[in-house]
Parts: C-alpha cells; structure tokens; sequence
C-alpha cells in the first residue's frame, strides 16, 4: 500500500524515513527529494528492485539509472582506477551537482542495466537525502517522473506520474526551491585517461578547471592524441549510459 509522508515535520519525517528504508529493504521503490528534483530510489545490489524502478519510469535496460551515496568514502567500494584528478573533484563538489562516471567495481554483485562495465556516482546535498542513504546505502535514482514527462519537483507531483509502482512518498516541498531553476548535475566521465565533461549542469567547466585544469569540456579533444584514447561516448552519463536532463536526480 503507497503511503506518503510529510518530511517538513520531524515526527513524521522520522516515519517516513523508517518507512523509506524498510520499503527499500524488501525491494520496492520509493520517492524522496535531492537538490535537484525529486527522484525514485530502489536498492542499487538488487536486480529486482533496479527492473521496478526502470519499469515504472517505462524506462529499459539502455538507461541505467545513476548511483547516489551518502559519503565520498563510498566511491572506493562502489569504484576501481578512481584516478585522483576525480576524487579531487568529489572532495570539491560532493555533495553537490557533480556526477562522476566511473569503472564499477567488478565483483560487486548488481545489474543497474547496460552499464558497460560503468557506474555514475552522486552525493546529493539534500539533508533528507542524505539521511535516507545513511540508512539504506547507496541507491539507483532516477527522476521521480516517466520517461518523456517532466521531472517531478514535489513528492505530489512524482507520485501523480508513478501511483502505486512506488511504496513510499517522502514529501518536502519543491524541489528545487520555489522560483529556482532546476538545473541538473554536470556529469564528468573519468574512466579514461583524460577526465571529461559530457554534460553541462550544475558546475561549470570554470569551477571544475580551478580544481583540475585539464578537464576537457563538452565537446571539447586533448591538445594531442592519447595513445588508445577513444572520444567519450555520445550516450554515456547516469549510470554509463545517458545524457537526457531529465534522467538525473
């Protein structure tokens, strides 16, 4: 039965978040804020939990959903070859509106979709995002909407769109702040030899330049050829493989 909860008020946040949590435990989805907009969250280590939540966006396996975490120590668990011009940017950014696309450690057992061997890393700097996670571990989320609608940015919004493929609604006001822009994060590919932008968002290219001067931006080629370099991916972002706006929470 989907029950919504009211996270504006400490009583009834402490529910929700325990209901959140249980929910994400029996491997149901749930909707909850980030700085952004609302997302739909499922547990990241369970296929089945990742196939509801990609169903109930209508959404297939090509669209992997991005990861989010609730601590920068997570990325080493969840990540190999994490070259250090990337963690210097997550110390920068997180939480915040960077995702990093990383190599996904092999032997942990997930199936987020057609990562290729891929996993997009978020933390979120939302308070009651980032508490959820605290309880639940990293999560796949997704924008709380179905593919092709526009992103929630309510609770109420989300589950007009979602109904009862979603177990529990935390509700905390808009997202992002009324009269704000939402504006989705910026998506750095690290997982070859030259970090690159391959979307724009949240942090600029001037802010991610202060930090490691030879982030390429979107677009954008290294001064010279890098032996076994390949241009990044016109698909790769949330999860490895996609760009779209809307797909980010």
């Amino acid at each position: 039965m989907t029950t919504s909860f009211d996270c504006s008020d400490s009583n009834t946040r402490s529910a929700g978040l325990a209901a959140a949590q249980q929910a994400i435990a029996n491997r149901q989805c749930i909707v909850l804020p980030t700085d952004t907009v609302y997302g739909i969250g499922a547990d990241a280590f369970s296929p089945q939990a990742v196939a509801t939540l990609l169903a109930a966006k209508g959404r297939g396996r090509s669209m992997p959903p991005p990861v989010l975490v609730p601590r920068l120590q997570t990325m080493d668990g969840l990540a190999v070859d994490v070259p250090e011009e990337a963690r210097a940017l997550a110390q920068a950014f997180w939480p915040g509106g960077l995702t990093i696309i990383f190599n996904a450690q092999p032997s942990l057992t997930w199936d987020l979709g057609d990562t290729r061997g891929t996993v997009a890393l978020r933390m979120p700097d939302d308070d009651i995002a980032l508490d959820l996670l605290a309880l639940t571990g990293p999560m796949a989320v997704s924008s709380a909407n179905r593919t092709g609608q526009p992103a929630a940015q309510t609770a109420a919004e989300a589950q007009a769109q979602l109904a009862e493929s979603v177990e529990v609604y935390l509700e905390a006001g808009p997202r992002p702040a009324e009269g704000s822009e939402g504006i989705p994060s910026t998506i750095v590919d690290a997982t070859g030899p030259v970090l690159r932008v391959v979307r724009d968002g949240a942090v600029s290219l001037e802010e991610l330049r202060a930090v490691v001067p030879s982030v390429l931006g979107l677009g954008e080629e290294p001064a010279s050829d890098v032996p076994g370099e390949t241009a990044a991916s016109d698909e790769p972002a949330d999860g490895g493989t996609e760009l779209q706006p809307e797909s980010q929470a």
